[in-house]
């Protein structure tokens, strides 16, 4: 059993966990999606950043009412009103939320301060950060409990020649915080998988879901199930190595 999403720490994170980021633009989408990445073994289910905006905290009622068993990832990339924020998502029946680290350190307190009154795990991204070591120690210090490190999509493709990867730094960023990390950002199946290896214990697996630069699958795709339940699969069965 994974430990309760709220005091997650790297204590309890002994073995791989994955969190599917359902990157759709409807809730009927994220529903079909949900039940693959459920059927499939993922641990917990996100609300990625299209869907939060196209359908805000309904899409959130949805999915809790499908699946009450499963934790609830908001990436709603917070910079602003901290609390508020964090409060809707939480009142909608999210487990986690996501605040960004270029946001002011009120911003980041607030939204910490949320998740204590309504056991919530914070999220820091450290997406833009000049330097994302010192970023990370800074959002640890500010109360977070989890550190996301970030390749932005954009980033990435306007750079290509520079082969972009958030595995670069990982290692550096688990060194230096003491809470748990995630990797995030252009990763294909194979890197994903080798993530708790490097001590980020909480894979990701977007949806549409990436397999290399050349393929994906989405919700629509007969094999989606079958691929996502091997990678799931790898990922449980590994313990989380950490320095």
């Amino acid at each position: 059993m994974s430990p309760e999403i709220s005091t997650l720490s790297r204590k309890n994170l002994t073995r791989g966990l994955v969190q599917v980021s359902l990157d759709l633009k409807t809730i009927d989408d994220a529903l079909a999606m949900a039940a693959v990445a459920v059927a499939a073994g993922a641990d917990w289910l996100e609300i990625g950043t299209p869907l939060a905006l196209s359908q805000g905290t309904a899409a959130v009622k949805e999915l809790r009412n499908a699946f009450p068993g499963h934790p609830l990832v908001a990436d709603l990339k917070i910079m602003d009103g901290g609390y508020g924020e964090a409060a809707l998502y939480a009142d909608a029946g999210a487990n986690a939320v996501v605040v960004m680290g270029r946001a002011h350190d009120a911003t980041i307190e607030r939204v910490c301060a949320a998740a204590r009154d309504m056991g919530l795990l914070v999220m820091g991204d450290d997406l833009g950060a000049a330097d994302p070591v010192t970023e990370a120690r800074r959002m640890e210090a500010l109360g977070v409990g989890m550190v996301l490190h970030h390749t932005g999509h954009d980033h990435r493709s306007a750079h290509p020649e520079l082969k972009l990867s958030p595995l670069t730094d990982l290692a550096a960023i688990v060194a230096a915080t003491s809470v748990p990390v995630q990797a995030v950002g252009g990763l294909s199946i194979d890197q994903a998988v080798s993530c708790p290896s490097l001590g980020a214990g909480v894979v990701v697996f977007g949806a549409p879901l990436v397999i290399s630069e050349q393929q994906s699958f989405t919700v629509n795709d007969g094999d989606l199930l079958s691929v996502l339940t091997d990678a799931i699969a790898r990922v449980h069965a590994q313990e989380v190595v950490y320095p």
